[in-house]
């Protein structure tokens, strides 16, 4: 077994250069996260979204304060109360790969083996989803480490004979926990829940351990994001003007039309797409598993099993358990959530990363030698191409520009064009100090004008800087830079921008030319009549990190 401890280290080390890398592969991993708390913490300027500023709103204060306070209030003693935004910044990912290395590899030993790393333990530590996602600051992570951990209380009290009552009260406060950071919580564990309420039905005692401190819980976060909300005192906080997130997030998700303005997809989208994204080759052990599954449950062997040989292979390694499918926890959460999730009309593939790894680490790899390498060898391309591409590219210049831009002086403007929302918490300081644009994929007009008012109104003025930024595949802004209206100062080598692809008008070539050849993102400073490049001396070099290493 060393080799899988030696790769399980190597995988290891490729997980912490993933989680380190500046990608970014969705606004929600800074707006609903450490943008909140950074803004409440350091000062800072922040940009709060619909979530958090809503009449109702539907995100809860205290798991994020539970997350990221007790890190940034050490980071603000580190650096003598004020940090800078990129020690934040990488703070917080290694917060998240010490989630995701630590709790999240060991609650997959606590529900699978407890001795040396298992095949589905390796086959998680090995998916780009665990690399690029996990190591993410986002809700869904935190969600994923909290399932699991209460997929552990919950298999402990299940299996025990009698009372199980510390659990009962730990898995109390996971579950509210993990309803007040994500709504769809509770979707993964309502079949495993169903073994839950024999046990309760069974021992009450343990139905009142687990509900007493669940209410608790819920009342104290009710009221802190009561009092945070509308900064009422807390002695005056009464039960008319109580603010219940998860209620309100459950009433704006049930309205057809709310769902619209983020995107209506069919049932079948998480099955159909979503899943193979994430799993890539693991889907095909896993159907085989499922139809394994089924037909065992229906051969109806399981009455003869003695004790000995059903918890063997209920804590067997991956390949030798063959329960049926509701007597298997983690494979019963993963169906549990992913089938309630696809009732729900607007579906992202991110919305199913706690069932990530309760499906990989639930699989049977093909026993045959030579299809089992074979497998291993797409499933190493598949994460490796899927890693690299969302891991290190997917609009991977937007964190390092706006770190660049936060350790320059005299910015008062940035416009930026055809990227992610750029985060406003990592401009630190300096953010209360610089107007940020965003015009998102707007047509380039829109660019043309921003840039000529940007001009008229600094007309004379000359110790100020105006920034643009745009990834180098833009295309329209040549007559710009021909024309001497902005000059280039910083670029980035690894960024992608793939929601610029035009497949239908250029073609496939062409596109991926220019998508992928013309690659980077790109800072120019807007040049005023009279006052040259403020930010390079004459016959400076423009600054260009292209420290780029194929993968």
């Amino acid at each position: 077994m060393a080799w899988k401890r030696r790769l399980y280290l190597s995988l290891a080390l490729a997980r912490l250069y993933f989680a380190l890398s500046p990608s970014y592969i969705h606004p929600d991993e800074h707006f609903q996260g450490p943008e909140v708390v950074a803004g409440e913490h350091f000062g800072w300027k922040i940009t709060k979204t619909w979530e958090f500023t809503a009449e109702k709103p539907i995100r809860s204060y205290v798991p994020l304060l539970a997350v990221y306070a007790m890190p940034m209030t050490l980071l603000q003693w580190i650096g003598n109360g004020h940090p800078s935004p990129t020690m934040v910044f990488y703070a917080t990912r290694a917060l998240f790969y010490f989630f995701s290395m630590v709790y999240e590899d060991w609650a997959l030993l606590e529900l699978g083996s407890a001795t040396v790393p298992n095949g589905g333990l390796l086959l998680t530590a090995s998916s780009w989803v665990t690399w690029s996602i996990q190591t993410r600051t986002f809700s869904n992570s935190v969600e994923t480490v909290v399932l699991l951990w209460s997929l552990v209380f919950l298999r402990r009290i299940v299996d025990a004979k009698a009372p199980s009552i510390r659990n009962c009260v730990v898995l109390g406060l996971f579950t509210v926990f993990g309803t007040f950071n994500r709504i769809t919580f509770p979707a993964f564990l309502i079949l495993p829940g169903l073994s839950l309420l024999r046990h309760f039905l069974a021992y009450p005692s343990s139905l009142f351990a687990f509900a007493i401190p669940a209410f608790l819980l819920s009342a104290a976060f009710i009221v802190l994001d009561t009092h945070i909300y509308t900064q009422t005192p807390f002695n005056a906080i009464t039960i008319t003007n109580l603010i219940i997130t998860p209620l309100n997030n459950i009433a704006y998700n049930s309205q057809t039309e709310n769902l619209a303005q983020h995107g209506l997809h069919p049932f079948y989208t998480h099955l159909l797409i979503n899943l193979p994204q994430l799993l890539g080759p693991a889907v095909i052990p896993l159907l085989s598993m499922v139809f394994d599954l089924f037909g065992k449950s229906g051969k109806g062997g399981e009455g003869d099993e003695d004790e000995e040989e059903e918890e063997s292979r209920t804590r067997g390694r991956t390949g030798e358990f063959r329960k049926p499918l509701w007597k298997y926890i983690p494979l019963q959460s993963a169906v549990s959530g992913i089938l309630l999730l696809s009732m729900i009309k607007h579906q992202e593939a991110r919305f199913l990363i706690p069932a990530v790894p309760l499906l990989l680490s639930s699989v049977s790899l093909p026993k045959d030698r030579v299809w089992k390498r074979r497998w291993m060898t797409v499933w190493a391309i598949f994460n490796i191409i899927l890693g690299t591409l969302m891991g290190v590219y997917h609009q991977g210049g937007v964190v390092p520009a706006q770190l660049w831009i936060a350790g320059q002086q005299n910015v008062e403007k940035v416009v930026w064009w055809k990227t992610y929302k750029p985060p406003t918490w990592l401009l630190g300081s300096r953010g209360k100090e610089i107007e940020t644009v965003d015009l998102m994929g707007g047509p380039v007009k829109g660019v043309f004008g921003e840039i000529e008012r940007i001009k008229t109104a600094a007309a004379g003025r000359c110790d100020k800087r105006s920034l643009f930024v745009t990834p180098g595949s833009a295309r329209g802004i040549e007559a710009l830079v021909e024309q001497g209206r902005i000059a280039k100062v910083w670029g980035y080598r690894k960024h992608l921008n793939l929601d610029d692809m035009d497949f239908g008008d250029d073609g496939i070539v062409e596109t991926l030319n220019r998508v992928v050849g013309k690659r980077g993102i790109v800072v120019y400073e807007v040049v005023k009549p009279g006052c040259g490049v403020i930010g390079k001396e004459e016959g400076e070099k423009v600054e260009e990190v292209n420290d780029e290493k194929e993968l």
